[in-house]
């Protein structure tokens, strides 16, 4: 079995990489800023050299590429619908072709965070740029590829390449005796980068298709969830600055209760997804190993 995964720099995409091998598939990643070894260069952007990329044979295409950092969408509109659904919805239209299935993650963003927790088949209502370009995106694959996932996440972290997320970003601020602010009142599902991986391959190793949502099983304020990582990491908690979304007065809008039932998956899937405090006992085991 032959894989593409599309943003196979990123967090998602590298542990996607690393599952797809365990599991035996053949795994052809790509990268669009940060080059690693392992990775070919491709600009999800130029749509031809997209679709030339994905013209050999693949058995499954991973689409985790996307433009995330949500204030600098809703500055660039147009950016982000280019990243977020046309490079998407041209790659699910080229797996479908092949007759292969086409993995496309997505967000609680495409909620207004008015009325969580959200189950799969909950009206849509997204409050930003990025919110919006999601959900475009995802309606746009299902309607190209009759074999689409749609996979919504949240709060991804773990080990990762690029050390970008934000527990990564908690150990270097606090670690350096900074304070960081963080906001009390952001409810969601903390996701273990590896739980997701491994729940996609299994997805698409059972021919599943629709719209599932793969997160953690703890629902916690993003505060909740930094004092449980200066727990595990042996932070300073006290450097963390609690704070209402509203006073970081941020471009966009944030959904503020937007955590994601999970009840299809872990009715369907034997991939465990991991509460928070389990995951980043995890993490922090495997940054240790890595480090000796």
């Amino acid at each position: 079995m032959r894989a593409a995964v599309v943003g196979a720099s990123g967090q998602v995409g590298a542990a996607l990489c690393a599952r797809l091998r365990e599991r035996g598939w053949e795994v052809v990643g790509t990268h669009g800023h940060v080059a690693t070894p392992s990775t070919l260069a491709l600009d999800i952007e130029d749509i031809p050299a997209l679709e030339r990329f994905l013209a050999a044979a693949f058995d499954c295409v991973f689409f985790p590429a996307a433009l995330t950092f949500v204030d600098y969408c809703e500055e660039h509109p147009a950016e982000a619908i280019r990243v977020n659904r046309d490079a998407p919805t041209a790659a699910a239209r080229a797996a479908a072709r092949q007759g292969a299935p086409f993995v496309y993650y997505s967000t609680e963003y495409v909620f207004d965070g008015t009325r969580g927790p959200y189950a799969e088949d909950d009206p849509t209502c997204p409050v930003s740029v990025y919110g919006r370009t999601k959900r475009e995106g995802e309606v746009a694959a299902l309607e190209a590829n009759p074999r689409t996932v749609v996979v919504r996440s949240q709060v991804v972290y773990g080990p990762e390449p690029q050390g970008k997320n934000f527990v990564y970003q908690l150990l270097r601020r606090l670690g350096a005796h900074e304070t960081m602010r963080v906001p009390v009142d952001q409810i969601a599902c903390p996701t273990y980068n590896l739980d997701l991986a491994a729940a996609s391959v299994e997805l698409v190793e059972r021919r599943l298709a629709g719209i599932y949502h793969v997160a953690g099983r703890d629902a916690l304020d993003r505060h909740a969830f930094a004092r449980l990582a200066c727990e595990v990491f042996r932070l300073d908690a006290m450097r963390l600055l609690p704070v209402k979304t509203a006073d970081l007065n941020q471009r966009a809008l944030r959904p503020l209760s937007g955590a994601l039932r999970t009840d299809r998956a872990r009715g369907t899937l034997t991939t465990e997804l991991r509460g928070a405090r389990e995951g980043l006992v995890a993490m922090k085991q495997t940054l240790a190993a890595a480090s000796v």
